[in-house]
């Protein structure tokens, strides 16, 4: 009833069962074992601890928080390690990082038996007094025992972290909780650069040449050495043992450094160590002697210039390096003709003239300049030009060119006009060489002047053109000789001309505001989420739409008018299908829709956990008389840290009496049976496997035990069937069968009789049989 009222019919009832924090979190483990190297950067995680909360996870009673309880041991109150309190990571704080110290232990390098290093270990620091066996050295024995202890980090860790789950954020004092332990090892890092190596070109010795070592973590790691850059040739290699090689003579001049990338690796070629790069710097030795850059170098002077004025740098190069003594150039005047008047500057190469030079004197100057460095010596050829004092002006055929209209659209490099100046010096010298300027007028660089040897310049479009930013310009072209005028002379309105352009509007495609569109969302992402806004602009401001071509999934829609990029409903992002999605954006005008702007996009998803790992295959079976052990492998098509390596248990959490499961590698493990049936049987065995972050289910894995063929598979003997029938049984279903075949060729009999087509109804009763 409604109040008082009674309500005939059917009524809705919505009952809400709310969450009550009645299950404590519990970590997948309650012991960790984890390695930390020395030196380790603070905050980079080594190690993580994982929590689950069987209480609603939308609400906070299965909102996890991590905390470190306490340090074992901790000198000084001085905590080396600290934990994430939203994702469990575990990584060294400052202290950490500055005073973490492995414990001096014995190393044996790969392939090396552990028993023989320590001997040796033992002999170097140790000096028996008598000849006394290993095992009978109470000393040896305690060496021994120690480094036993260091080889099963789980008996001796350095550190243990008491760390702590609570539910609702760690924030109430209801809060519900659970405990880890993580044992620490504190590992010496024996993966060090041992860069940079320098080495000397053209060193002498015998290759193969030792130039380097480096060790892995690994005992057992094999070394294999890359170029980072694609070179033609590579003069390096590594050994089993670490040993880098150098192959053959280097030259600095060839390459003067290398960059070698060496990487440690288990036998199935997965890195056991991070790459290390490795520079090898190629030292310089005096083994190049000075070049003349040209053959014959020619300066020009003009005549009556004061003594002492420049003539002109000696260029002069040396292949040998530049911060050594060994490319440091002297320069010296050998002889001169036909008389001497210049002198250099033994450390620039800098000539200059001792006195006032006159044409009627000599027009030309031949000078022989010697080059030393340390251990060479070159003689460069040098010509100078005595030439007409500038006392001429460049002079335009006219002083405004008027006009001229360019759409805004002109493409870059396009000849607006040509202009034209003459000079009366001397023809050939730069006295009479014309060079054109822009000098006003062009204060955005939009046009340029090119200018060739025979007094004409060209004036081209040289960025593009903007009716909206400026509608026209007013150039001033001034022209110029490269030699300077001769004093009291100076460069005239007869040496400058006026140009005025007009720029005409053109109706433009919209404008994307970047080039580079990406963007990168977990792919947990909700639909209808805003992904991110594609802006753009119409120059004439016209208003402009949006679409968007080549979205292959269809999970994505965009705003046409505001450019936002959304999920649509009920779309799923999902990486495991695809990585990234590649899509075009079109921005086009909508009072004309031809006149459009495309731009690339690109939508990278991050992974989440949203994947198990899933066994390849779920049945097997094992031969009694020789058992062999099953190889379980599963796949996970997350990615790291979400995937490999896999932890695989037996579900009922303790150990079997009839089968063992060990690890073979981080995807696969070895399922072993260590009790025979008396009888052939299957088994059905819950085998649960978890990824890295502690996710997984429990699977069935079958399992028949059986007697085997001599090929290797499973029989079962004649007369051991449950289910034997009896010889009148077997009779009657005999009989049966036959009269129902007799049957079937009468009734195909009468077919083949009413139909002509006598080989459609054979076949039809073929078919029937």
């Amino acid at each position: 009833s409604v109040g008082s009222e009674p309500v005939e019919g059917p009524v809705s009832i919505t009952i809400n069962v709310v969450d009550v924090n009645n299950h404590a979190p519990s970590f997948n483990q309650t012991d960790y074992i984890s390695i930390v190297k020395e030196r380790t950067p603070a905050g980079v995680p080594f190690a993580r601890v994982f929590a689950t909360d069987l209480d609603d996870p939308e609400s906070p009673n299965a909102h996890l928080s991590y905390t470190l309880v306490s340090q074992i041991p901790n000198r000084d109150n001085t905590l080396f390690f600290q934990i994430n309190s939203n994702t469990g990571e575990i990584s060294t704080t400052a202290e950490g990082e500055r005073l973490l110290k492995a414990r001096e232990s014995v190393i044996h390098s790969r392939g090396g038996d552990f028993s023989d290093s320590l001997k040796k270990r033992f002999d170097d620091y140790c000096t028996p007094t008598e000849d006394i066996p290993y095992e009978l050295n109470p000393f040896y024995s305690c060496v021994q025992r120690a480094e036993s202890r260091r080889l099963n980090p789980l008996e001796d860790p350095d550190f243990t972290l008491i760390v702590r789950v609570e539910d609702m954020g760690g924030e109430s004092v209801n809060a519900l909780n659970g405990n880890a332990r993580v044992k620490i090892v504190v590992q010496e890092n024996l993966w060090v650069n041992p860069g940079p190596i320098n080495l000397r070109e053209q060193l002498k010795g015998i290759y193969p040449m030792p130039i380097g070592k480096v060790q892995s973590n690994d005992p057992s790691a094999f070394y294999r050495l890359v170029q980072k850059e694609r070179e033609l040739t590579f003069p390096f290699n590594v050994t089993e043992d670490g040993d880098i090689l150098l192959t053959e003579e280097l030259d600095r001049e060839d390459k003067a450094m290398y960059i070698l990338v060496v990487f440690a690796e288990d036998s199935y070629g997965n890195q056991v160590d991070p790459p290390l790069e490795v520079q090898v710097v190629v030292d310089d030795v005096n083994d190049n002697a000075p070049i003349c850059e040209e053959e014959l170098s020619v300066f020009e002077v003009q005549e009556n210039e004061p003594t002492g004025s420049p003539v002109g740098h000696l260029m002069v190069h040396d292949a040998d390096d530049d911060n050594t003594p060994n490319a440091l150039l002297s320069y010296s005047l050998v002889s001169q003709t036909p008389s001497s008047v210049f002198t250099i500057d033994g450390i620039s190469g800098r000539i200059q003239a001792k006195q006032m030079l006159q044409r009627r004197d000599a027009t030309e100057y031949h000078l022989t300049v010697r080059v030393n460095d340390p251990g060479f010596s070159t003689e460069c050829k040098v010509l100078i030009k005595v030439i007409d004092i500038n006392n001429e002006l460049p002079i335009f055929e006219m002083n405004d060119y008027g006009s001229h209209n360019l759409s805004e659209d002109t493409a870059l490099g396009h000849t607006l006009l040509t202009v034209k100046a003459t000079d009366a010096d001397d023809p050939g010298t730069g006295s009479s060489r014309i060079e054109f300027h822009i000098t006003a007028g062009n204060e955005d660089g939009v046009f340029a002047m090119e200018t060739d040897d025979n007094g004409e310049g060209r004036l081209v479009v040289a960025k593009p053109l903007n009716y909206e930013t400026a509608s026209s310009y007013k150039l001033q072209i001034d022209a110029r000789n490269p030699e300077p005028l001769v004093s009291g002379l100076e460069y005239s309105a007869e040496s400058s001309a006026v140009v005025s352009v007009t720029i005409s509007d053109v109706d433009e495609a919209p404008v994307f505001d970047m080039d580079i569109l990406d963007v990168t969302v977990p792919e947990d992402t909700k639909e209808g989420a805003t992904l991110l806004k594609i802006d753009a602009k119409d120059p004439e401001g016209k208003e402009i739409l949006f679409k968007m071509e080549g979205d292959t999934k269809g999970w994505l829609e965009i705003d046409p008018a505001t450019g936002e990029i959304k999920i649509k409903n009920k779309a799923v992002l999902d990486r495991e299908t695809v990585e990234a999605l590649h899509f075009t954006v079109v921005a086009f005008e909508k009072a004309n829709p031809e006149l459009s702007s495309e731009r690339e996009v690109s939508v990278r998803l991050l992974d989440v956990n949203d994947n198990v790992p899933k066994l390849t295959e779920n049945q097997a079976f094992i031969c009694v008389k020789k058992p062999q052990p099953i190889v379980l492998t599963a796949l996970d098509a997350d990615a790291d840290p979400f995937g490999a390596p896999f932890t695989f248990s037996l579900a009922q959490g303790k150990k079997s009496p009839n089968w063992d499961l060990s690890a073979v590698d981080g995807t696969s493990a070895k399922l072993t049976l260590k009790k025979s049936p008396s009888e052939d049987k299957t088994f059905l065995i819950p085998i649960n496997i978890k990824d890295n972050a502690g996710m997984g289910i429990t699977q069935k894995f079958e399992v028949r035990v059986c007697n085997c063929t001599e090929l290797g598979y499973c029989f079962t003997e004649p007369g051991v069937h449950a289910g034997v029938l009896g010889m009148p049984t077997t009779i009657g279903i005999l009989a049966g069968t036959v009269g129902f075949i007799a049957l079937v060729l009468i009734i195909a009999f009468h077919r083949i009789k009413k139909d002509n087509q006598k080989k459609a109804v054979l076949g039809e009763t073929d078919a029937i049989l």
